[in-house]
């Protein structure tokens, strides 16, 4: 034979006494093999002398494929302190856990976070051959922290039945799955401290290389969806996915409530694997299946999953985009939800089809669904992109109030003074008339209303726009408000008092549209 890759396992002690006879059998296993490596299991071996290493060396110096396992922690010492380690691969032996009976308090897509005592986790992988997949979460989890995000480093690797786990210690913690399971009444607490970490990741620059593209996972995902959508959806979808920016901030991947812990007044971020850099939509989307996506049609999945009702997952879900896009607006809402769903059930119709869901009477079922509301989607949707200071709805005057309410949210969030807000108000209902009045007429098109806040000096930004006939209301001249009732003309005075109760107004026609800047000193 050829190309073989012996084991051979070393026993109790090797010293000058055996070392000599050690080497014979090593040699007699060998012989008429023609081995290309090497593998010494170290497990049984209590102690190795020089006399023990020169036999090693030796063996080396024959096959340089030569790698040492399961070494125990003594044995371990003497081969890093003698340089062996720099020589050739030792793995040390690792520690044997049990999680039989323990408690479940986090799982993510590669693993399962079990409590195995009052003080320490174990994340156990999904993978039999995990030790790569240890070390990539321990370097990740170790730069999030580096990089201000709080999160439990692990200190060991064990051995966990056939695969391998990661030890973390987490005194007395609790996930927000639980607290959200057992203290309902601490609902918005939780919204509150998850948003506030949720922001804290995604304002997170990392440096380049560090962490993958999460944009380039999705591509993927997009391309697997050409074989399995109709070409018009199948292209937009990839189109949509190719325009969103790269973005070196940084995304979790699973965040939800198990993978957030609180640990004596602290939240910590757990189950760190999935870290990479991207767009915030990417992230929205995991979210979204998290708590509602993959239990849409079976509400039993999220009670066993993360140990609560649908409808608590639909109340989190709803109040936490609410609390992260920072309004309480049902339309800005749905808007950015409904690029969460695309992106979300495009992953889940590629994960059931390639868990052979195509197979089943329930998995056709679900990806109909799924694809159903994909393409519902797509015919509505034309950009994953978002921008939390934005509205778009429809230019009609009975939408006056709701933009009013979305920029009043801003204003209020900047602790504009109430006069201010008086004169912004009245600003923003004769723009956003006159748009309804000629922008469409008579048929309904879009506005869009964008608010910005900027510190120095402190002002805010109003921008209006509508793809309506080209209209300039600056363009008229203003009304001379020293004549008499007699002689004025009705009319021409919204525009009149907004000039005058703004600092600035500004219009330009670009782009096809209609594009007026308010802007006002605070």
């Amino acid at each position: 034979m050829s190309n073989e890759t012996i084991t051979i396992r070393l026993n109790g002690r090797i010293d000058s006494g055996n070392a000599a006879a050690v080497e014979q059998d090593i040699l007699s296993q060998l012989e008429g093999v023609q081995a290309s490596a090497i593998v010494l299991d170290a497990a049984n071996l209590e102690y190795i002398s020089s006399a023990g290493l020169r036999v090693i060396l030796r063996v080396k110096k024959s096959i340089s494929d030569l790698k040492i396992i399961n070494v125990c922690s003594e044995v371990y010492e003497i081969l890093d302190m003698t340089g062996f380690t720099e020589m050739m691969t030792v793995e040390k032996a690792y520690r044997v856990v049990s999680i039989e009976g323990c408690e479940e308090i986090g799982r993510g897509a590669n693993g399962t976070i079990y409590r195995i005592d009052q003080d320490n986790v174990v994340k156990v992988y999904n993978n039999a051959d995990a030790l790569e997949d240890i070390q990539h979460e321990r370097e990740v989890a170790k730069l999030a922290l580096i990089l201000g995000i709080p999160t439990a480093i692990s200190y060991d690797v064990v051995k966990v039945g056939e695969s391998y786990g990661s030890v973390f210690e987490l005194l007395n913690a609790s996930s927000f799955s639980k607290i959200l399971a057992t203290e309902p009444d601490k609902m918005d607490w939780c919204v509150e401290e998850y948003v506030k970490m949720l922001k804290k990741i995604h304002s997170t620059v990392v440096p380049e290389g560090k962490l993958p593209d999460m944009k380039e996972t999705v591509l993927d995902w997009a391309t697997f969806m050409q074989d399995h959508l109709p070409e018009a959806a199948g292209k937009k979808l990839m189109a949509m996915v190719e325009a969103v920016p790269h973005d070196d901030h940084m995304i979790h991947g699973d965040y939800h409530t198990k993978n957030v812990e609180l640990q004596n007044d602290e939240v910590l971020l757990i189950d760190m694997d999935t870290l990479s850099v991207g767009h915030p939509i990417f992230e929205l989307a995991s979210i979204y299946n998290a708590f509602v996506g993959y239990s849409e049609l079976d509400h039993s999945i999220i009670q066993h999953f993360q140990g609560f009702s649908f409808e608590t997952g639909m109340t989190f879900w709803h109040k936490s985009l609410a609390a992260y896009l920072g309004t309480d607006n049902e339309r800005k809402i749905r808007e950015v939800e409904d690029k969460a769903r695309i992106i979300g059930y495009t992953r889940m119709i590629r994960r059931s089809i390639r868990r052979k869901g195509l197979e089943t009477e329930e998995g056709r079922a679900e990806i109909a669904y799924w694809t159903k509301e994909l393409l519902e989607l797509l015919d509505t949707v034309d950009t994953l992109l978002f921008n939390i200071n934005e509205l778009e709805l429809d230019a009609v005057a009975d939408n006056l109030q709701e933009v009013q309410d979305f920029i009043d949210e801003h204003l209020t969030a900047a602790d504009c003074p109430l006069k201010a807000k008086m004169q912004i108000g009245v600003a923003v209902e004769e723009i956003f008339v006159n748009i309804t009045h000629y922008a469409y007429s008579p048929k309904i098109g879009k506005a869009t209303i964008r608010v910005e806040v900027s510190e120095d000096p402190v002002s805010v930004s109003i921008t209006f726009l509508d793809r309506g006939v080209p209209y300039d209301p600056l363009a008229k001249a203003d009304p001379d408000v020293t004549l008499s009732a007699e002689e004025r003309q009705i009319g021409g005075l919204g525009i009149f008092m907004t000039k005058k109760l703004m600092d600035d107004v500004v219009y330009e026609y670009k782009d096809g549209q209609n594009i007026l800047i308010l802007k006002k000193n605070l």
